[in-house]
């Protein structure tokens, strides 16, 4: 038996902080090794401080055969060494590394044999331009207190690792495991008519998700479209200057911000729009841009995330961070025929299916949680 502490702000049933949430649900129902049991660590709110219904607080609640959760209702330190020490984990599972509780404390004040970061997309250039000063701040603290030293670190990918060597030097040690997605059937979508399109975002509303420029490159479309934006709003102001350009945008375009959606509705949703457009500043996975391409859903993105090579493989488009690219991109799916369409989307799920080996990633996560400590 082998035992994993995860520490992590929010878990199921919240939904609101996006992939980091969606990574370790789908890490906990995927992961499928025998002898294997989680204990998640997380807060009782979702990330708009709302508390969580329907689950019990302060106490150990099953989640899955092998999973058992505590929402915490206090960040006492005293409590999350209580139940370390209760559980005698062979290995803290800590998400995140900007947090105090769930990140420094269980690093600095909780006992393991082994205590792995998963950076979650954290240290990404594109990431670290957002409150550049507070987060150079942090992370030289780290390298003071000789973290990187001290400890190993989760990427999901090459380029993520390349992020941690960048600050921590070539010696940290590092294990490569992607994410375990969640896939969806392929859609039926409606009859696609020349010169419109429905277009749909999801994802939290900051300036990572590059809302603003999909507002402006749309100014430009002369074309019919219909855009619903799903994603609780984390940045107000940043919203505000999404709503001035929103109350400009010409009578062509229709845009609607239809709020927060519950993972299990997102399949669903995705039915009723023909393009996913989310051009993120950087992404180390994007939950929401898999799901929607599994699910035959062109999608327009940047080349900022692991799903590149789209345009090739009839999947989408990956485009630079200006308005004209972007612009062309929206464009250039409007004008489809129906015909035209179906095979956009049909080369959006083939390739998502092709762009992911479970037992590749199955036995990428046994060797960081089971083969001890060399990388």
């Amino acid at each position: 038996m082998i035992t994993i502490f995860i520490t992590i702000p929010w878990f199921h049933p919240a939904y609101k902080a996006g992939g980091p949430v969606q990574s370790v649900a789908n890490l906990v129902n995927e992961y499928a090794a025998p002898g294997i049991k989680f204990y998640i660590y997380c807060g009782n709110t979702d990330l708009d401080g709302n508390v969580l219904n329907g689950v019990a607080f302060d106490e150990w609640v099953s989640y899955n055969q092998h999973t058992q959760v505590w929402y915490t209702s206090s960040k006492k330190r005293e409590i999350i060494q209580l139940l370390v020490d209760q559980v005698k984990p062979d290995m803290l599972f800590i998400n995140g590394i900007y947090g105090v509780h769930f990140t420094m404390v269980p690093l600095l004040f909780c006992k393991a044999p082994r205590k792995i970061i998963s950076v979650r997309g954290m240290l990404h250039s594109g990431a670290l331009n957002q409150k550049a000063l507070k987060k150079k701040a942090w992370l030289l603290g780290w390298k003071l207190l000789g973290i990187h030293r001290r400890y190993q670190f989760h990427a999901t990918n090459e380029e993520e690792k390349g992020f941690i060597q960048k600050q921590f030097g070539n010696k940290t040690k590092i294990f490569i495991a992607e994410n375990f997605p969640r896939s969806f059937n392929l859609k039926t979508p409606a009859k696609k008519e020349v010169g419109h399109l429905t277009l749909v975002s999801v994802g939290i509303v900051s300036a990572m998700k590059n809302y603003l420029l999909v507002l402006q490159a749309m100014a430009a479309c002369k074309v019919a479209i219909e855009y619903h934006i799903y994603g609780s709003v984390k940045d107000e102001l940043y919203w505000q200057s999404c709503l001035n350009v929103i109350n400009r945008l010409p009578a062509n375009i229709k845009v609607l911000h239809k709020g927060d959606i519950q993972p299990s509705k997102v399949e669903a949703m995705l039915s009723a729009y023909q393009v996913f457009i989310l051009p993120s500043k950087s992404e180390n996975f994007g939950h929401a841009i898999y799901e929607a391409l599994s699910s035959g859903t062109p999608v327009i993105t940047s080349h900022n995330t692991p799903w590149n090579g789209l345009e090739a493989a009839m999947a989408g488009k990956n485009v630079s961070l200006e308005i004209e690219p972007i612009t062309n991109a929206i464009n250039f799916f409007a004008a489809l025929n129906n015909k035209e369409y179906q095979q956009w989307s049909t080369g959006s799920a083939v390739y998502a299916a092709k762009a992911i080996d479970l037992d590749k990633i199955q036995e990428a996560y046994s060797i960081m949680f089971q083969q001890g400590t060399d990388v």
